[in-house]
C-alpha cells in the first residue's frame, strides 16, 4: 500500500497485531484467534475484525475510533521517515488506556524491558487483583488502587518490581488521598498534567509522557527515551541536535519542545509509528 494520495485510504483500518505490539499495553495475551488483554476492572477481547467484547459489558472507545484520523495522519507526515513509518505500520492506533493501570505500568517500566514489565505486572494481579471468569477463562483484574497502597513493601517486590516496588504503593496512595485526580488531569493542559505526575515517585519526564499519552488525552506527548533518542538523531540530525549520550531534565524539556513543534498538535502518533518502526527495524520483541 502507498500511502499518498490519502484520498485513496482507508482510514478506518485497524491493525490489531501492530497496536498490540507496539509498547503501549503489556497485560495481553493471544489465544486463538482472538486478544484478551486487561483494562483496569475490565478484560477485553478483541477479534480478528477489532470487534470488542468485555468483561463488564459496557461499549469502550480502546482504539479511540472517535479520533479524526485522516486528519492526524495528515498532520504528522512532515517528512518520508514519518511516511515511510506510517505506511509500513498504517493500522496502528494509540489506546485509551485505564489510567490507573496506566499509571503503574509505567512505573514498573522504568528501566526495565517488555518482558520483565509484563512478568511483573502479571504477578501484581494475581497477588493483588480480584479473579475472575470471562469466556470460560480465568483472569486476574488490574488491582484497585487502595489495594496496592495498603500493600506491603515486600509483597510488592515480590512480584518482581525490585526498587520500584516503594514508588507503586506510594503512587497509589496519592491516588486514594485525591491528590492524583485522573479525571482533573485529562482536563488539563498538557504543561500542567505533567507537572503533577513528575511530583509522584518514580516518575520522570519519559514515563510522565507515556501516561499522558496513552491514558490522559493528551495526543501532543512525544514520550523520549532511548529508542526515540536514537531515531530523533538519525533520520533527523538537522532539526533535533543532540550532543550528548544521556538528556538532562532541561535537555528533555527542549528536545520535547521541538518535537512538538515539529510534529504538531499529534506528535505521540508520529512518536507510536517511529518507535514501532525502529524497534521492528532490530527485531526488538514484543508481547
Amino acid at each position: 500500500m502507498k500511502l499518498f494520495p490519502f484520498e485513496m485510504i482507508d482510514y478506518c483500518k485497524i491493525d490489531l497485531e501492530n497496536t498490540i505490539n507496539s509498547g503501549q499495553v503489556f497485560l495481553w495475551q493471544k489465544l486463538k484467534n482472538n486478544w484478551y488483554g486487561i483494562d483496569g476492572q475490565n478484560v477485553l477481547r478483541i477479534n480478528k475484525s477489532c470487534k470488542i467484547k468485555t468483561y463488564s459489558k459496557q461499549k469502550t472507545d480502546f482504539f479511540r475510533e472517535k479520533d479524526d484520523i485522516k486528519r492526524i495522519i495528515q498532520s504528522i507526515c512532515k517528512d518520508k521517515t514519518t511516511k515511510h513509518a506510517v505506511d509500513e505500520f498504517f493500522g496502528l492506533r494509540l489506546l485509551r488506556q485505564d489510567p490507573f493501570q496506566c499509571f503503574i505500568s509505567f512505573i514498573v517500566s522504568s528501566n526495565s524491558n517488555i518482558q520483565k514489565i509484563k512478568f511483573t505486572l502479571e504477578n501484581i494481579c494475581k497477588n493483588f487483583g480480584e479473579k475472575i471468569l470471562f469466556d470460560g477463562k480465568e483472569f486476574f483484574l488490574f488491582p484497585e488502587p487502595k489495594i496496592l497502597a495498603s500493600a506491603s513493601v515486600e509483597d510488592v517486590k515480590n512480584c518482581g518490581a525490585g526498587y520500584r516496588s516503594m514508588y507503586i504503593i506510594e503512587a497509589s496512595k496519592m491516588v486514594v488521598s485525591g491528590e492524583i485526580d485522573f479525571d482533573y488531569l485529562k482536563k488539563s493542559s498538557y504543561e500542567q498534567a505533567k507537572e503533577v505526575l513528575c511530583k509522584v515517585p518514580g516518575i520522570g519526564n519519559k514515563v510522565a509522557d507515556c501516561i499522558l499519552l496513552f491514558s490522559l488525552e493528551k495526543l501532543e506527548s512525544f514520550p523520549l527515551d532511548r529508542w526515540t533518542i536514537r531515531i530523533l538523531q538519525k533520520y533527523f540530525p538537522s532539526i533535533f541536535e543532540i550532543h550528548t549520550k544521556g538528556i538532562t531534565d532541561k535537555q528533555y524539556n527542549i528536545l520535547h519542545e521541538k518535537t512538538r513543534e515539529y510534529f504538531g498538535p499529534y506528535a505521540g502518533f508520529a512518536q507510536q509509528f517511529l518507535f514501532k518502526m525502529e524497534r521492528e527495524n532490530y527485531q526488538k520483541g514484543w508481547l
